[in-house]
């Protein structure tokens, strides 16, 4: 997800905000069909949504506040930079551990050592913020007016997220798979995004607009493809850990974010060993927090109340507590059809493939500075890391 970043920095050449976060939901919404697809097969998605089709709703609305909250990142990396307004908008954590706490039981009976690793870890991680925010006043180009529009575009981003991970958490009490959740959370996206792209451009504005930025659309869809990748990962770790746990783990984006910003766009270059102190010192605040926070794993009596919210789900549902608990646990329910692949699936795999294949095809390189040979290696790294989870994550759990 830190990767996923790094295309809306064409922000800084002039692209409209809301176009990069139009065609970032476009890469999205193919992304979000074709990968489930391949991994269970579409008789997967078809399954969840005729045991809780109450949970459309939910995953249309979680969309739509993603969209919104993805416009408002790319706002407060125009005003703020990359490297400022990442560790800013992942206070989402925050949210995070409180909606967990209030609606689905967690941190219930965790003990005082767990209460006191989060709410330290909350601590140190609102500190490193706060740094950041002060060296966002140094670091950032335009008059402070944008420094601080920067900033509350990045919070208001982090706000919007962690209230997203209700439907996530809400979903997933309830059996949902992460991979049949998030293809209609895709509606939600490309609903509200259009909306938005046509209120602030008007129709004809933004053809103008789309076909003026044609040869970076390649690296805005791109960059909506590898976010749901790495939101996929996210949504295993809110079902298996729950939100107060996994939004913080995700979060360690934001050294992705940093380095990014740093090492290929030069973001920090020539500014004062203060601000680098400032900025360095506080992503790695933050990333304290988020280890305490990580290391106060679920005991067994926390455990049995969020299996006490399973129930109160499955009571106001209707559904049935052993196909929902073997799903908790990562297990075929007794009785489940084991997925399978045919042609439907094949079909959107090939469809998303043609789009992006398009798109490549009349894509150029951006008019930016930045380093290749950093983007090269940070790229890698990232592709090691996708594999070494991807493989985890299919043996322990086979990705239900």
């Amino acid at each position: 997800m830190g990767a996923a970043e790094a295309p809306t920095k064409l922000v800084t050449v002039g692209i409209s905000p809301v176009v990069i976060s139009l065609i970032m939901v476009i890469g999205v919404f193919l992304a979000r069909w074709s990968v489930p697809a391949l991994i269970l097969g579409t008789s997967s998605i078809r399954a969840d949504v005729a045991r809780t089709p109450h949970l459309l709703i939910w995953a249309i609305l979680a969309g739509c506040i993603w969209a919104v909250a993805n416009t408002l990142t790319i706002f407060a990396i125009r005003d703020v930079g990359l490297s400022i307004a990442f560790p800013l908008w992942n206070s989402n954590s925050l949210l995070g551990i409180l909606w967990g706490f209030i609606f689905f039981n967690e941190l219930r009976q965790a003990g005082a050592r767990r209460w006191a690793g989060v709410v330290g870890g909350v601590l140190v991680m609102c500190f490193g913020a706060w740094l950041l925010a002060v060296a966002s006043s140094a670091t950032a180009a335009g008059p402070a007016a944008h420094a601080s529009r920067g900033i509350a575009a990045a919070l208001g981003a982090g706000i919007l997220w962690g209230t997203m991970y209700i439907p996530y958490r809400k979903a997933y009490l309830t059996g949902m798979n992460p991979l049949s959740f998030v293809t209609f959370f895709t509606f939600g996206e490309v609903g509200m995004m259009g909306t938005l792209a046509i209120s602030f451009t008007g129709t004809a504005g933004l053809w103008r607009q789309l076909v003026d930025a044609r040869e970076v659309l390649f690296w805005l869809m791109l960059g909506g493809f590898v976010w749901v990748i790495g939101d996929l990962f996210q949504q295993y770790a809110a079902k298996y850990v729950g939100i107060s746990r996994g939004i913080p783990l995700s979060n360690s984006n934001q050294i992705w974010g940093l380095l990014w910003g740093v090492f290929v766009f030069g973001e920090l270059h020539g500014r004062s060993a203060s601000v680098y102190a400032q900025v360095v010192g506080g992503s790695l605040l933050m990333m304290l927090g988020v280890g305490a926070i990580a290391f106060s794993s679920a005991t067994g009596a926390e455990q049995v109340k969020w299996r006490d919210a399973a129930r109160r789900e499955c009571d106001r549902y209707g559904l049935e507590e052993g196909f929902v608990e073997a799903r908790m646990d990562g297990r075929s329910a007794e009785g489940e059809v084991a997925p399978r692949r045919g042609m439907v699936d094949w079909i959107l795999v090939a469809g998303a493939t043609g789009v992006f294949v398009y798109f490549a095809s009349m894509a150029g390189v951006p008019r930016m500075d930045f380093s290749w040979t950093a983007a090269g290696i940070l790229s890698l790294v990232s592709l090691a890391m996708l594999v070494v989870c991807g493989v985890v994550i299919g043996r322990t759990t086979g990705f239900r």
